[in-house]
């Protein structure tokens, strides 16, 4: 199922299913944590991302191809860095390039498969992972380079956390509908030009992977987002580079998750 946050005619936040460009019916939450269906359409508003996460985990260089084109090895286990809560907005909003990403301005992007904790995971086993999986959805880790590089003291997470840099959607697809991960395709368009484009068969680490890896001896409360890293493409590593603008357009896509569009400001 699709199941979607969004703000309706009334400006009251509702869960719900597509049913059309600007409708949606609406749901609402069952006892063992799953969704039915009310019968009631909902006029939408605005779309909301579609979890308010208490975490967001990321992992660095999850694809072969893209650590090449950065000139690092691939890692023996992940590598972990983590966004701001705060950071996660939602499909068709604006990407606000911030003042102080210092001069010059190197915003980019990056498509990635967000997976979405249904459950408490604590030292979850590789082959019971994805049963704590509530769904996925499709994320951009939008990333000030100048920041996650040199500005942010060397760590990561200042370059990936200012607001807005953490665009989720358009809605979450239930885990039932996805059973294998690995087997998704994933693009991103800047402008209309493909700029990315993968599989998450190469991914270095797979999804169960990741789950058992993140929850050894630490609690993954329900509603984490854990994205699951870029292939190669990103703007950074092109010849020459190339960065968000003010008046871009990204589309993004991962395999029949739906395509998550933002505009950059």
């Amino acid at each position: 199922m699709r199941v979607m946050r969004c703000l309706d005619s009334e400006g009251n936040v509702r869960l719900g299913t597509p049913a059309g460009p600007d409708a949606a019916e609406e749901l609402r939450l069952t006892e063992n944590g799953g969704y039915e269906r009310t019968g009631r359409m909902v006029t939408l508003k605005k779309y909301l991302p579609p979890v308010e996460p208490p975490a967001v985990f990321c992992i660095g260089l999850n694809y072969r191809d893209h650590a090449g084109e950065t000139g690092m090895a691939p890692p023996e286990y992940p590598i972990v860095f983590m966004k701001n809560p705060a950071s996660v907005t939602g499909h068709l909003e604006h990407i606000v390039l911030p003042s102080s990403c210092r001069d010059p301005l190197q915003a980019d992007y990056e498509v990635e498969l967000a997976v979405i904790i249904g459950k408490a995971a604590r030292n979850v086993g590789r082959d019971e992972a994805l049963s704590y999986v509530k769904g996925y959805t499709v994320a951009n880790d939008v990333s000030a380079r100048i920041w996650q590089k040199k500005a942010g003291g060397g760590q990561w997470v200042r370059g990936k956390s200012f607001d807005t840099f953490c665009p989720l959607g358009p809605y979450l697809v239930t885990a039932d509908e996805v059973p294998d991960p690995g087997n998704l395709e994933l693009a991103l368009t800047l402008n209309g030009t493909v700029m990315q484009n993968s599989h998450t068969s190469r991914m270095i680490f797979s999804v169960a992977e990741l789950i058992s890896y993140l929850s050894e001896d630490t609690t993954l409360l329900p509603d984490t987002v854990i994205l699951t890293g870029t292939p190669e493409g990103v703007g950074f590593a092109r010849k020459p580079p190339v960065f968000l603008q003010p008046g871009d357009h990204l589309e993004l896509t991962v395999g029949h998750l739906g395509t998550l569009e933002n505009r950059v400001v």
